[in-house]
């Protein structure tokens, strides 16, 4: 990591039986898009078995710094990536935090 690196934290549900295309689309399409614009994903989190409050997925992704993080998520590619995977996801959030080294909720 990086001095002065950001982390988007997110997290959604994947929509009732879109498993397989979820998991189709992110690999195929979202996680190279998102390095293209400039995200190293560095964890993702499968959640099989959870009360129903806690989210399905939680991945994070770094940027080099502040300035970066929000030029990628102001992009247009970025805002077009978004609105692909809300066909397969809701509940949708997502938070910009300073990268610590430490596990970050």
């Amino acid at each position: 990591m990086r001095n002065g690196s950001v982390k988007i934290l997110m997290q959604w549900d994947i929509k009732a039986g879109m498993n397989n295309e979820y998991f189709e689309y992110v690999m195929r399409e979202w996680l190279p898009n998102a390095t293209k614009l400039g995200l190293t994903p560095i964890e993702a989190w499968y959640n099989v078995y959870a009360a129903s409050n806690i989210p399905s997925i939680m991945a994070g992704a770094i940027a080099a710094d502040e300035s970066a993080m929000r030029a990628i998520i102001t992009s247009d590619d970025w805002m077009e990536l978004q609105d692909e995977l809300l066909e397969y996801v809701e509940n949708y959030r997502y938070k910009i935090v300073r990268v610590t080294g430490e596990y970050q909720l």
